[in-house]
């Protein structure tokens, strides 16, 4: 088996979208890749096809070598609870709540879990392209380091580093982080790719020769700015948007402080007739056709903080002046009466009240609910696939008034008077005909079809022409065949 990781200098470097050109680039040429994150801080994810959970980037990247994401890719995904605490989901499933300090110390047994599933994906695929997370030179977490150079030395792995030109300073990112490696690990960094370069190359190039000379290693390639390059984000709330027409549906989106999946929204800031802001925190939310509430890691609190910025009032004042709502799983549970979490499994136990805008109370309970999910909408019979990702069990008068019909059961709730709507489902725009029918439930008249799969499949091949042609695809080929054999 053959491998290859791919780390950053810093968060955002584009470790990501290197990983993703990088295996479509190889499964376009025939061959069998995929996709590994050893660990993954995130509150954006997927649902995988053993029904379990990893990072939404790397279920991209799957898609990138046309593979359904499976929970070996991710076997550590950390989710966001507080500043100091996540849940840790072990391959695909929640293992418990810790603070950052005893995580730290559960890194060591963490471990096993990388690598078994490193070795699953090795008996079934004959390239492995491996991801880091932020950078391989914080050195307050190397001790026990299972995300970046702590894996590449484990599983012998040949490494490149990735360096973003655009944020300045590329080459004291690249000699600085490469300074900071032990000798073993300096000898495992091949070469480097330098990321989102805008201008003339010609006056980038002396800086390159000396990096080289600098370092002895190798400069891969010079990937250009992507304009419009719109993808599953990792983390990073996306503020691109297609242009717009004149008559357009305006929908505002409460980045609540635990947001979670809003790439949800992806679909929407791409569509021509739709245009999509995110309102963040001590911003007043303003004038639209819509309000969204988004998904939430910890819903009551979240709840809580909401209430702080005002934003209760200030959706119901939309909904005075004939605006609507719609809840989007978290979302959908502040829109009952009360959000109950009596054992803290989003945090502090207790009930928090909720906006009171349909009969519906939800409780938190142990065994997270992942599924993918296929329907239709109730109002056109449209076609909607997505997913759930949630604990919450919710009752009440307003599910007899569902919002969709999924594998055969009522999923969601909309209001007597179709003003409000909530849904458990994620990935509810992603489908053409299901799009299309939700925003003409929301407002949209004459509204065209928007294919977010299609577009997804094109941003890749996208990113693996902009790969095949600014880096040298042979010698990253012949790293990874070198890496496999025994002699290296």
């Amino acid at each position: 088996m053959a491998s290859l990781m791919i780390q950053g200098t810093t968060s955002d470097a584009g470790k990501s979208t290197v990983v993703a050109a990088l295996c479509r680039a190889l499964a376009r040429r025939g061959i069998s890749v995929a996709p590994f994150k050893p660990q993954n801080m995130a509150l954006n994810s997927a649902v995988t096809s053993d029904g379990g959970e990893i990072g939404r980037s790397t279920a991209l990247q799957a898609q990138a070598c046309y593979l359904a994401p499976h929970s070996d890719m991710n076997p550590v995904l950390l989710k966001p609870e507080t500043d100091r605490g996540a849940q840790v989901i072990l391959r695909g499933k929640v293992h418990g709540h810790m603070d950052a300090l005893d995580y730290h110390a559960y890194k060591r047994t963490a471990k096993a879990s990388v690598m078994a599933a490193w070795q699953a994906l090795e008996s079934r695929f004959d390239v492995i392209i491996a991801e880091g997370a932020g950078s391989p030179a914080e050195i307050n977490l190397r001790e026990g380091d299972i995300a970046n150079m702590g894996f590449a030395e484990a599983a012998d792995c040949p490494v490149l580093l990735v360096g973003d030109i655009d944020r300045g300073g590329v080459f004291a990112q690249l000699v600085g982080t490469l300074a900071l490696l032990s000798e073993s690990e300096q000898a495992r960094t091949k070469g480097f790719i330098i990321n989102r370069f805008r201008g003339d190359i010609a006056l980038l190039e002396p800086g390159l020769d000396w990096l080289e000379a600098r370092t002895g290693k190798p400069v891969l390639g010079t990937l250009p700015y992507l304009q419009g390059l719109v993808l599953d984000s990792e983390d990073s709330i996306g503020v691109t948007q297609a242009e717009k027409q004149s008559k357009v549906l305006t929908i505002v989106v409460p980045a609540l402080s635990r947001i979670s999946n809003h790439t949800d929204f992806d679909p929407l800031r791409l569509h021509p007739q739709v245009a999509l802001t995110f309102v963040g925190p001590e911003q007043p939310i303003p004038a639209a056709d819509v309000i969204i509430l988004p998904g939430s890691k910890s819903t009551a609190s979240d709840l809580a903080w909401l209430r702080r910025q005002g934003w209760d009032k200030a959706i119901q004042r939309h909904l005075r002046y004939g605006g609507k709502v719609l809840g989007i799983c978290g979302g959908f549970q502040m829109l009952g009466e009360w959000v109950d979490d009596p054992d803290g499994l989003e945090g502090q136990p207790g009930k928090e009240a909720g906006l009171g805008l349909l009969p519906l109370t939800t409780r938190m309970v142990a065994g997270k609910q992942l599924r993918n999910v296929s329907g239709i909408t109730v109002t056109e019979g449209a076609t909607v696939t997505g997913y759930e990702i949630h604990n919450g069990v919710s009752e009440g008068a307003a599910l007899n008034s569902p919002l969709f019909t999924v594998d055969g059961r009522p999923e969601g709730a909309v209001s007597g008077d179709g003003q409000i709507l909530g849904t458990y489902l994620h990935g509810l725009f992603d489908h053409p005909d299901g799009c299309q029918a939700l925003l003409k439930q929301l407002g949209l008249v004459n509204g065209e079809q928007s294919d977010y799969q299609a577009h997804r499949e094109r941003e890749l091949d996208r990113l693996a022409d902009m790969l095949e042609a600014h880096v040298d695809i042979e010698a990253v080929i012949a790293l990874i065949d070198a890496g496999a054999s025994p002699s290296r």
